[in-house]
């Protein structure tokens, strides 16, 4: 899929498979993704959590740039190990276990790890994770009774992540826990796609792995929840609050796709604002958000 990034599967001569991946439409920059491979690193050194190994490049370093005139300047590159298995996309509730089960892991491991001089992870303190904001004019296109579900979403969601991040210590996140970004090889998670990783607090994590669980039944996000809790303590949070944030990831997916260069994605803007504005005007009027529309 091209999406926020392209990757290619690079086979060598000798039967070795790496994943080559090049971002595209990503706001990652080049500390970014230096910290991203910094973090894999400990996460593989520090944990038994399954997460790709980077490459080098023959300098030396984890990421590369590229000159690419398509994409208007450089591309930033990298490569890493293969994984086996196949993509989970819809977690069954053993799966779901076990991403609640990695999850505490990595958090336990960025409670004490920090990124290297040199590198650096954005801060989600806020609904759009600090992307620019295109949800907000594309809103004059909406009838006003939507419009109005949209702007209400965003302000309560900005005061539930004010609330959660004040006075409080950020670690590094993942940030894109679903399916899409999951493997099952004999009955073993691996983790990829680190491209969103960010600071924050771990109940964001588990918001938006949650915010994939709400369409289908209550078994996987239960089993999510007890996968966690295995390992460390669930993060303390108001029902209220944890549903706004939950609720926060569509509205960072709306204002996605109307910023992104892809074309196909650019094509489903639309409609996908009219079903976000259905989820979201369900969640203001039952207190929990789902996927239903």
């Amino acid at each position: 899929m091209h999406g926020f990034n392209t990757t290619f599967r690079v086979e060598t001569e000798d039967g070795r498979r790496f994943a080559l991946r090049v971002n595209t439409n990503s706001v990652s920059t080049r500390a970014n993704v230096r910290a991203q491979q910094a973090w894999l690193h400990a996460i593989r050194a520090e944990t038994p959590v399954l997460v790709p190994e980077p490459l080098a490049a023959l300098s030396g370093e984890f990421v590369v740039q590229v000159p690419c005139a398509e994409l208007g300047g450089e591309a930033l590159v990298t490569v890493a190990h293969w994984l086996e298995g196949e993509d989970i996309r819809v977690c069954l509730p053993a799966q779901a276990q076990a991403l609640g089960a990695a999850m505490a892991r990595l958090h336990a491991q960025a409670a004490h790890w920090s990124p290297p001089a040199g590198t650096e992870l954005p801060d989600y303190v806020a609904p759009l994770f600090g992307d620019p904001d295109q949800l907000t004019p594309a809103l004059a296109r909406l009838p006003r009774r939507d419009a109005d579900v949209v702007r209400i979403a965003l302000q309560r969601s900005a005061i539930a992540f004010d609330e959660v991040c004040r006075n409080t210590s950020r670690i590094a996140l993942h940030a894109d826990l679903h399916g899409d970004n999951l493997k099952w090889h004999r009955g073993q998670l691996a983790i990829f796609d680190f491209d969103d990783a960010g600071m924050s607090v771990p109940i964001l994590d588990l918001a938006v792995a949650v915010f994939y669980l709400r369409g289908g039944g209550p078994d996987e996000e239960a089993a999510l929840l007890d996968g966690y809790a295995s390992v460390r303590a669930l993060p303390e949070h108001d029902g209220s609050r944890f549903e706004a944030i939950v609720a926060a990831r569509q509205l960072l997916l709306a204002n996605a796709l109307l910023q992104t260069s892809t074309a196909a994605w650019r094509e489903e803007a639309d409609s996908y604002l009219a079903t976000t504005v259905s989820r979201l005007r369900n969640w203001l009027e039952t207190g929990r958000f789902t996927l239903a529309s």
